[in-house]
């Protein structure tokens, strides 16, 4: 067994930052506020870098109860632990995604067949130039 000890098993190692926006984080909005503040009153540019950094990565902007969780896992991949609910709501997804690239292959035909139609008449203006020409 090696010297250093962890908080938990296999949790990876973090610095101070990560640390101290994982706690912030655990406390909430009001914590990064106070925080901010505090800064503002003791030493003006670190309360200006901390609002810098709540605006920048949105802390601000988020609610911070599921800001997290929301950026890890998407919404329409999360189980609800209903069966029913999840089978139905994977179904639904699937018809979905096939129903976009139906529409998307139809846009496709679409424009192959307007570009097609775009160079015939290309094709028979030019041959039509040829043909004046030609004759005069």
């Amino acid at each position: 067994m090696s010297s250093m000890t962890h908080s938990a098993p296999y949790a990876p190692r973090q610095n101070w930052f990560s640390r101290t926006e994982d706690w912030f984080d655990a406390r909430g909005k009001g914590a990064w506020i106070a925080a901010m503040v505090l800064g503002f009153v003791f030493f003006w540019p670190v309360g200006l870098a901390l609002l810098a950094y709540l605006i920048w990565s949105k802390r601000m902007f988020t609610s911070s109860s599921c800001a997290r969780r929301s950026r890890s896992t998407p919404m329409h991949r999360r189980p609800t632990g209903n069966t029913a609910f999840d089978a139905y709501k994977a179904d639904t997804l699937r018809r979905l995604e096939e129903e976009q690239q139906n529409f998307e292959s139809f846009l496709e035909r679409l424009r192959d067949a307007k570009d097609k139609s775009e160079f015939d008449e290309f094709m028979d203006e030019r041959a039509k130039r040829t043909d004046d020409t030609a004759e005069a």
